[in-house]
């Protein structure tokens, strides 16, 4: 990633200066988790300009917050929660009406294994093809690394329904890379 020298960790004093209407330490605060907010709502809206503005959105929100703020645990917590939800929001507005082919869906973030690119790309448009609701809790999962419990308290569901939600889509999703291996043999 191009510039991540400038990536800082956010402490105490940088939440608090923020808060004070330091717009440097803001700066930080926003340098420090625009990749994040941004891949959130990438992977979500799958559509680089409305993840962008949604991004935008987010970390105009956060500003107005600011002060409601505790600790830079509560502050990454809260950036998730947000752009969970603005991309909720998103397809509540949408209804549904934006369909995107996938061929068209953008590659996560994460890391590919640089052994096996075709079944990196074949994941990536497997969970591009999932319900909304249900790549949200998988980008969380496995992208953001959170566990079910951060992600029930992210979501608003109970931490159960979080675990079996993602079991299911595993399992989905396993049955669908297997049914592929099937007929390209």
């Amino acid at each position: 990633m191009a510039g991540a020298e400038n990536i800082v960790e956010i402490d105490q004093s940088t939440l608090e200066r923020a808060r004070e209407n330091d717009q440097a330490a803001f700066a930080a605060i926003v340098r420090r988790h625009q990749a994040m907010v941004y891949s959130i709502a990438n992977n979500m809206l799958r559509d680089r300009d409305s993840a962008e503005e949604l991004a935008q959105e987010v970390f105009l929100q956060l500003y107005r917050n600011l002060d409601k703020l505790e600790s830079p645990a509560h502050l990454t917590f809260w950036l998730r929660r947000t752009t969970s939800h603005r991309c909720i929001d998103f397809f509540r507005r949408s209804h549904g009406r934006k369909q995107i082919s996938l061929d068209e869906a953008p590659e996560l973030s994460v890391e590919a294994n640089p052994g096996d690119p075709l079944l990196s790309s074949l994941l990536r448009r497997l969970v591009a093809s999932l319900p909304d609701k249900t790549r949200l809790l998988i980008t969380l999962r496995f992208q953001e690394d959170l566990p079910p419990s951060e992600i029930a308290e992210i979501v608003g569901m109970p931490v159960n329904t979080v675990k079996s939600q993602l079991q299911r889509t595993l399992v989905l999703l396993g049955e669908k890379l297997s049914n592929l291996e099937k007929v390209a043999v």
